[in-house]
């Protein structure tokens, strides 16, 4: 597959690039008889749509998602789900100026190193965009471990930092996902400053899982870490990921750690124990900056956006690692 599959049990496959006909999704290993919602489906895809947070991309796409197979009355055939959202609201001539001019950091230059040819427009298969796929598949993964909670938010953009686990952390931080909205006006005029003058910035995103089943992940290779590793590093523009105390193990020691089961963020070997999850990304700064950023149809901060497609990655590996643990019961 190239590199355009993820998982095992539950897979997807993603196609389609940024300024083509279509972004779409093929998930196998979904069980027969889940109910299916469109509409919950669509609540998901509206939180990543372009268009809708101030401070991002000026591209408007409504994102509707098109079920190709997989759903008949309502649920879950148990055969391949197709999924494709049309892409609408293209304006290639934008990209023209970075044709022929490779972004730091983007992968402009090693697409083109290692194919030999790239689509410059809105950066193709490496465009941001690829993510709906990842949103749909993150629905469906949802409809496979309900119990699950998932909530990521931003702990860190630019100068707006929230240092600990929020008290009531499954409440909506609309539209910036920063779990202190009372700074929502601060970080939209920070946003469209960026914007104005064509700089970008990076940040971190916290992670928490709860309710999460004891015994996913294998004590080798599959560590439950190693592919939450993979799936969120896999999203453009993350650069680093920890889980637990993450760096700080380095300067605590052992005595300390062992006081507490939160030290290792839910699991231990690679397998999970039962406690809330505690992972940590860090997102580099949006690669197209300067003259190009202010004439382009470019992101100056991808966090916002990002939110819903962290967690769907998150239940992906989840219910992936769900469906292979159940599959050696013997009932």
């Amino acid at each position: 597959m190239r590199g355009n599959s993820f998982g095992k049990m539950f897979s997807l496959t993603s196609f389609g690039e940024s300024h083509g006909p279509a972004m779409g999704v093929v998930l196998d290993g979904v069980p027969s008889g889940l109910k299916f919602s469109l509409d919950d489906l669509q609540s998901e895809l509206d939180r990543r749509a372009p268009g809708k947070i101030a401070g991002t991309t000026s591209r408007i796409e409504n994102d509707v998602a098109e079920i190709l197979s997989g759903i008949f009355e309502g649920q879950t055939l148990g055969t391949p789900i197709a999924v494709i959202i049309r892409n609408t609201n293209q304006k290639s001539s934008d990209y023209d100026k970075i044709k022929n001019d490779h972004r730091p950091g983007h992968a402009d230059r090693t697409v083109e190193m290692k194919y030999g040819i790239r689509d410059h427009r809105g950066g193709g298969r490496a465009s941001g965009r690829e993510t709906v796929a990842r949103v749909v598949a993150g629905y469906f993964a949802g409809l496979i471990i309900p119990k699950v909670e998932v909530k990521a938010f931003v702990s860190c953009l630019g100068p707006f930092e929230f240092k600990v686990i929020p008290k009531d952390i499954y409440e909506n931080f609309a539209p910036y996902s920063f779990p202190d909205t009372s700074k929502n006006e601060e970080i939209k005029n920070y946003l469209e400053d960026l914007q104005k003058n064509g700089e970008s910035i990076g940040g971190r995103v916290r992670i928490v899982v709860d309710h999460c089943p004891v015994g996913l992940g294998e004590p080798a290779f599959d560590k439950l870490k190693a592919d939450f590793a993979k799936a969120l590093l896999s999203i453009g523009a993350v650069v680093s990921f920890s889980y637990g105390l993450g760096e700080e193990m380095a300067v605590t020691l052992g005595s300390e750690v062992s006081k507490t089961l939160s030290s290792f963020g839910g699991m231990e070997g690679g397998i999970s124990n039962g406690d809330r999850m505690l992972m940590t990304i860090t997102f580099k700064p949006t690669s197209t900056v300067g003259e190009k950023a202010k004439e382009g149809r470019h992101d100056p901060c991808i966090i916002p956006r990002a939110i819903p497609v962290v967690e769907a990655m998150v239940k992906v590996v989840l219910a992936d690692h769900y469906l292979r643990q159940n599959a050696y019961s013997i009932k």
